[in-house]
């Protein structure tokens, strides 16, 4: 069960919760939420998910290996993505690194802070659907923690700056 939100409570801001994956669409997720972050004085955390499904224990000195460069790309995935939010609105977002199980570390995250408001994700605009993260994430819908926005995929800055 998730804590009780404290966004607005003295000593206290909200904060979107962007998650930072290579979908074209994540773009369009990061420039909403810089949007609205810098118009509701809100804050922003990225979050990267580092799927961790085939290390093998026997190679551990492979995977130690495997896992520092995976380290090392979703550092600079998330710098390249917090400068592009802080070209956006002038905000600097919170970076977070987790492994594991992206819609399990996406609750474990907005279960450990009590600020984290909104989860903001992008919606792939192909014929395969809104994406593997948006379809399961939505299934949990009615019992999710937070409320969750979707952008979709193929709406450009111009309407975007409309809406935020």
């Amino acid at each position: 069960m998730s804590r009780k939100r404290r966004s607005y409570e003295a000593g206290h801001k909200p904060k979107f919760l962007v998650v930072i994956d290579e979908t074209p669409e994540c773009d369009r997720a990061v420039y909403f939420a810089a949007r609205r972050a810098a118009r509701t004085g809100a804050g922003m955390v990225m979050l990267r998910v580092i799927e961790t499904g085939d290390r093998a224990p026997q190679w551990l000195g492979v995977a130690d290996i495997m896992r520092a460069e995976q380290r090392e790309e979703a550092e600079a995935i998330l710098a390249r993505f917090a400068a592009r939010a802080n070209g956006i609105s002038g905000i600097t977002p919170d970076r977070v690194i987790r492994e594991g199980d992206p819609a399990t570390e996406i609750t474990r995250l907005i279960d450990t802070d009590e600020d984290i408001a909104v989860l903001v994700l992008a919606a792939g605009d192909d014929s395969e659907g809104p994406g593997p993260l948006v379809s399961g994430l939505t299934k949990s819908a009615g019992s999710f923690p937070i409320p969750m926005a979707i952008v979709p995929g193929h709406l450009g800055d111009d309407e975007l700056d409309a809406m935020t």
